[in-house]
């Protein structure tokens, strides 16, 4: 059987091996649109590759996929995040895992992954076409009714037949992706992007540029949508995993807002108000003859406990000693709730992630085949599936792939589709 796969990213080329590994004797094809397959595995993780978690620290799939996160638990049985490590270092890819389960490998060098992969495909008689366009995918060719034909963008590329067809793919092409959809007559959700930074124009808070907090929350001030962990403060707003955490979560609130909203920092991690106060407290117990510029918690630098000093509206040449209760709830309030007006996004340095794709209700989620159109299947973020920052996007990349290469080398193997 022909097998055409369209995307030469993670999902793509991974399950272009499996296929073969599955089915030897199957005709494997990739089509890639740009001139480089595997181009966001590279950049990923800052081009060191964060290609999966531990997952030790999820304390619920839903956190880690704001989109998909039933399907995922359900394929994560089949293929998780042990098995992914497992496959990477049987083919000599030794792996190191962080204390917050990000995984990268120990060469810390993206591109042994995506060598890795290339190297596989080509060991494996994977074909693999790169500057071709999917413009077309159309059902219905002319050796039976799940053969397909596949139409290009380039002019003087020749349309090509395929018996089965794996749509992976997903980033930032996937509206074009979408759109080679059409004849199949599957249903899909608008994307839109997804895992950004957010915009503060104007405000001074871009003047500590640079500053990271280990441990804050985001949160969309409105909704109950919010997000910990490491905040860094850029030139144009904020970054870093809290708030990409939160673009993630609030992708389409935020692109129907039209990238406006009222974000709210808690600098003290998940502190509610009370346990602020018995933070202040205690700092003003343990030095009440210092000013408040020079004793603040452990987690702030200096410039921006002055700031937060400064939005209390208390004197930062105040003795802690000196200071009262209402001093006391204006600082919780400060470092518990501080609210920033965001207009905008920005991009996450090279990567790009949206949600929205393939609707899952019609797909059958043991095979990821249409349900409409058989021989047609998708892996990767060709689906309405996406995770936060931390390589749950990836994950998400290896799993989709291996369960739709799985029962492609299935129909492969029994040479008839059901």
């Amino acid at each position: 059987m022909k097998i055409a796969i369209i995307g030469a990213g993670a999902a793509g080329c991974f399950a272009s091996i499996q296929i073969k590994r599955l089915c030897p004797t199957a005709d494997v094809t990739v089509y890639e649109s740009g001139r480089k397959p595997l181009a966001k595995v590279s950049v990923t993780g800052g081009g060191r590759c964060n290609l999966t978690n531990t997952f030790d620290n999820v304390r619920s799939l839903a956190s880690v996929y704001p989109r998909g996160e039933k399907l995922m638990k359900r394929l994560l049985k089949e293929f998780g995040p042990a098995d992914a490590w497992q496959w990477f270092e049987a083919e000599g890819v030794r792996l190191v895992a962080q204390p917050d389960g990000c995984v990268f490998p120990a060469s810390q060098d993206a591109m042994e992954i995506v060598g890795t992969l290339l190297r596989l495909m080509e060991r494996n008689g994977v074909r693999l076409e790169t500057g071709h366009r999917v413009s077309l995918v159309t059902p219905g060719g002319a050796s039976g009714c799940n053969r397909f034909g596949i139409s290009f963008a380039a002019e003087g590329l020749a349309p090509r037949q395929a018996d089965i067809v794996l749509v992976a793919s997903g980033g930032s092409p996937k509206a074009a992706g979408m759109a080679m959809l059409a004849p199949t007559g599957v249903e899909t959700v608008a994307p839109v992007p997804s895992l950004f930074s957010l915009c503060l124009p104007g405000d001074s808070i871009t003047g500590l540029t640079g500053t990271v907090v280990k441990h804050a929350t985001a949160s969309m001030t409105g909704t109950k949508l919010k997000a910990s962990g490491p905040l860094l403060i850029t030139h144009w707003g904020m970054s870093g995993p809290a708030i990409l955490k939160l673009s993630a979560h609030a992708a389409r609130l935020l692109h129907s807002n039209g990238y406006k909203a009222d974000i709210a920092i808690n600098w003290l991690g998940e502190c509610n108000a009370q346990e602020a106060m018995e933070t202040i407290a205690k700092l003003a117990a343990d030095n009440p003859k210092k000013q408040l510029a020079s004793a603040y918690p452990a987690q702030l630098n200096a410039r921006l406990w002055m700031r937060i000093i400064g939005k209390s509206g208390l004197n930062p040449a105040m003795r802690w000693g000196e200071m009262g209760r209402k001093g006391m709830n204006k600082l919780a309030a400060a470092l518990t709730a501080d609210i920033y007006n965001a207009d905008g996004k920005c991009r996450f340095k090279e990567e790009f992630v949206t949600c929205g794709g393939v609707a899952l209700g019609g797909i059958n989620p043991s095979t990821l085949e249409s349900r409409t159109c058989p021989g047609l299947f998708f892996a990767g973020e060709a689906l309405d599936v996406d995770g936060v920052t931390g390589g749950f996007n990836l994950q998400a990349a290896w799993t989709t792939g291996h369960v739709a290469a799985s029962a492609i080398a299935k129909l492969c193997r029994h040479g008839t589709q059901d």
